[in-house]
């Protein structure tokens, strides 16, 4: 029954409207990206498309199927989705406001994409990696769980908003449950949102809560598992073969594919950023 709900759900995480106007937009590549794009290609995928490179730990007799390529934008569409994140005179990215409630939330048109997550889950850490480009926007990173209190709006140039939702669990605000349920159920304009998993610890009691708001809203949304530079392979492997069953068999609108990322390696961005702006439609 999950795996029919999330079949049906596939083209609502990649729809973005037309009216966008984005489809022949111009991109150049950044000097970063560029330096990866000059790697060794075991390097190049580590970076980039770190799930394949984690599937080449697995033993060939052994080797459970991994969903790898259910989104699989090229390189050029990675640069193109970068080019999103990068601020130009043309191109503002900037921070628009934060909201304790939703009747104080912009009222904006553009599509939004939220993340959310369990607080000391490197929320903030990863919303910093994909505002690298644009280094006036400033994403506060706090040792101490629980820093994000409110909804932080930003601004990526014409085409869509990305908003920082409070952490859930330790130090998250008293009314995070009726601040972030109301959000998710009525925000008319969400095209997705990124739930994050620590990969260390897997899918903790309190990630619960979340995941089921929204399958209780039929919202399209995908994990992220973030910190996979903290495991071992062999425990990182365990968690995503354990994590991707777990969205097999208990979820109707997961995203079948998880996507791991390394705020310190730097791996996993341009994934992240390519479904953010829809890469394999609105940018192809």
């Amino acid at each position: 029954m999950a795996a029919r709900g999330l079949l049906s759900g596939m083209g609502c995480l990649f729809e973005m409207p037309a009216a966008l106007g984005l489809v022949s937009r111009p991109y150049s590549t950044s000097q970063t990206f560029a330096e990866v794009l000059r790697l060794p290609k075991t390097q190049l995928t580590k970076l980039v498309f770190p799930l394949q490179e984690l599937q080449r730990h697995l033993l060939p007799e052994s080797r459970p199927v991994l969903h790898l390529k259910t989104f699989d934008p090229s390189l050029e569409d990675i640069a193109r989705a970068e080019s999103f994140f990068t601020a130009t005179t043309r191109n503002r990215i900037e921070y628009l406001s934060s909201a304790e409630h939703l009747d104080h939330a912009p009222d904006l048109l553009r599509p939004e994409v939220c993340f959310i997550g369990r607080s000391n889950v490197g929320k903030s850490s990863l919303i910093k990696a994909l505002f690298s480009l644009a280094p006036e926007v400033e994403v506060r990173i706090s040792k101490k769980p629980g820093h994000t209190k409110k909804m932080n709006f930003f601004k990526v140039g014409k085409h869509f908003t990305l908003v920082d939702m409070p952490g859930y669990g330790y130090r998250a605000p008293e009314d995070f449950v009726n601040m972030v349920e109301t959000y998710l159920k009525e925000r008319k304009n969400l095209m997705r949102t990124f739930l994050l998993v620590d990969s260390v610890v897997g899918i903790q009691k309190a990630d619960n809560i979340a995941i089921e708001m929204c399958e209780e809203f039929a919202l399209p949304y995908v994990m992220v598992l973030t910190k996979i530079d903290k495991s071992s392979k062999g425990h990182l492997l365990k968690q995503v073969l354990q994590i991707q069953k777990f969205v097999a068999t208990k979820t109707q609108g997961c995203f079948p594919q998880l996507f791991p990322v390394s705020y310190l390696l730097r791996a996993g961005h341009g994934l992240v950023r390519s479904l953010c702006c829809g890469c394999q439609q609105v940018c192809a």
